[in-house]
């Protein structure tokens, strides 16, 4: 085996020019096409909007603080968020002021972030179910 160094060079240049003419277009045809592409229905927005889904969002956020993070508080929640952002796939992210007031001690005003997602995809006939919302976290409110 004289020529063993020639030979792998040869063959690895090979592999290279193979993997760069014929696989990686193949790659980018296939990304590039809609074979990934998942049309919830729920559109993302790069800007605040209220709607019927993230104003239930909101609720569910809120119920969520109250029953789970801050049960033996006196809690006051805004009308509305702050802001609230779908990020597509029935995936959102509600920001909004919580006033906390504690037994005997002086209330006070938190900001928190919830991201929330909706388990029924476009079926909204028990969106007020909150077996049907899942909250990733809540951010904001740990230090209390």
């Amino acid at each position: 085996m004289k020529y063993k160094f020639l030979i792998f060079a040869i063959g690895f240049i090979a592999l290279i020019a193979f993997q760069a003419k014929v696989i990686m277009p193949w790659v980018y045809e296939t990304v590039a096409s809609d074979l990934f592409l998942v049309d919830s229905g729920d559109d993302p927005s790069r800007f605040s909007s209220n709607t019927e889904m993230t104003d239930r969002a909101f609720e569910q956020c809120n119920k969520n603080i109250a029953s789970e993070i801050l049960p033996n508080e006196t809690l006051s929640f805004s009308e509305s968020p702050t802001s609230a952002f779908s990020m597509g796939n029935f995936e959102y992210i509600i920001s909004s002021d919580v006033e906390i007031s504690p037994p005997d001690e002086a209330s006070y005003t938190r900001k928190y972030s919830c991201r929330i997602r909706y388990l029924e995809k476009d079926d909204t006939t028990n969106i007020t179910d909150p077996d049907n919302w899942s909250i990733s976290g809540i951010a904001g409110l740990d230090n209390i």
